[in-house]
């Protein structure tokens, strides 16, 4: 087990997905945010099935990060429940995962 984290957020446009993206790595919340173009989401909301097309936001970070990270992306957000779920990075490349702890702070 690491201290490195994946989080995983959607986004409603491209703008708003890069955007979250650039701020959350400008302030050293994330060392990296891949954005995922227009995957369909199919969910219920307020007692609907709904779909939309989303941005899908795979950022890295750290354990220590994640409470920041998670309060930066409720305020940066436009989504009034936005999506913030952290997975455990159980190992990976020793080098990936140590620019992962340089990059965050």
């Amino acid at each position: 087990m690491t201290d490195k984290r994946l989080v995983f957020t959607t986004c409603g446009s491209a703008e708003e997905a890069r955007r979250i993206a650039q701020e959350l790595v400008e302030r050293r919340l994330a060392a990296c945010v891949n954005i995922l173009p227009q995957i369909e989401s199919v969910y219920r909301w307020k007692g609907e099935v709904e779909s939309a097309t989303e941005w899908l936001l795979i950022i890295k970070t750290t354990a220590d990060a994640f409470e920041q990270l998670r309060s930066a992306l409720v305020k940066l957000h436009s989504y009034d429940v936005p999506e913030c779920l952290e997975i455990a990075i159980e190992d990976g490349s020793a080098e990936y995962l140590e620019w992962i702890g340089e990059s965050v702070e």
